[in-house]
């Protein structure tokens, strides 16, 4: 009898140990990442989904998540899931080349959802299969820049603006003037390069010549199967298909796991006030150089 109670007592304490294991685990891995440090902690094969949303205007979710799906045994291969018009130059660059990284230890698959146009598509570009449903809306690969004037509408009021400058072209862009044949050209030439940036990039990432790649770099959107003819897009299909392919590629047997990154913790009124900002008034606004498709219907 005491041999049972000994033996229950020890059982107990075992299941104890597990317990406080298994919450601790856990517990710390959504301190610090959610399903990417279980699998890290467990062990296991998964595939690494970063979704990228909206307007790009901030790089450093999206390059957190891919430095953590790099340096994480477990995730064999990721799926970036695009659903953006694009957004501004920079942090898409930044994306860009997080994933060039990336890819020279797991492999990459873009995932194109109802868009992925302009920024969209260059952040697609750098992957290493571009996955498409034959309703997306993609390309769009060229540069905008948007300026005002309210020159007329201060003078309507009885208000009247002024610049005190340090050189001739410091206000360029300002609301309260009209542009000079000058300045049109300085800031043409400006997106000219920028442009130019993205033909680049496309057409070394996708390994397509750079003329042919300039020939379909006006601005315009295709359709995924029109971009699938011309070379941008590699497969046609949905979600799954993308994740299947990075399975393949990472080598993973039978149905894989998948893990999404865990985004930034935000409460709604905080994503509804980012999201408004982002796209309005706040960082990412006003007449800065945007990689992104916007119509005037949706401006």
């Amino acid at each position: 009898m005491a041999k049972v109670r000994l033996l229950l007592k020890g059982l107990s304490i075992l299941f104890l140990s597990l317990l406080v294991f298994f919450v601790a685990v856990f517990f710390y891995a959504y301190l610090t990442g959610g399903e990417i440090q279980v699998l890290s902690l467990l062990g296991g094969d998964g595939i690494g989904v970063l979704e990228i949303a909206g307007s790009i205007n901030d790089s450093r979710e999206a390059i957190r998540s891919l430095k953590q799906f790099g340096e994480t045994r477990g995730i064999k291969a990721v799926v970036v899931r695009i659903d953006s018009p694009g957004g501004g130059v920079a942090p898409t660059q930044e994306i860009f080349e997080e994933i060039h990284k990336l890819k020279k230890k797991k492999p990459v698959i873009a995932s194109l959802g109802g868009i992925a146009a302009s920024g969209g598509y260059y952040i697609a570009s750098a992957c290493d299969q571009v996955v498409a449903n034959p309703g997306t809306l993609t390309g769009s690969i060229g540069v905008i820049m948007e300026l005002g004037n309210v020159e007329e509408l201060l003078k309507k009021l009885g208000l009247k603006g002024y610049s005190v400058k340090s050189g001739p072209h410091k206000d360029i862009g300002s609301p309260l003037r009209p542009l000079s044949q000058e300045e049109k050209a300085i800031l043409q030439s400006l997106v000219d390069n920028v442009h130019g940036q993205f033909v680049t990039a496309v057409a070394k990432s996708r390994r397509i010549p750079e003329d042919k790649v300039r020939e379909l770099a006006d601005g315009r959107v295709y359709s995924g199967e029109q971009a699938k003819g011309l070379g941008l897009v590699d497969l046609l299909g949905n979600m799954e298909d993308a994740i299947d392919l990075a399975a393949e590629r990472g080598g993973i047997k039978g149905v894989p796991q998948v893990i999404h990154a865990r985004g930034e913790d935000k409460s709604w009124w905080e994503k509804l006030l980012f999201s408004y900002l982002g796209n309005g008034l706040g960082k990412g606004a006003g007449w800065g150089l945007r990689y992104e498709w916007t119509p005037s219907w949706i401006q």
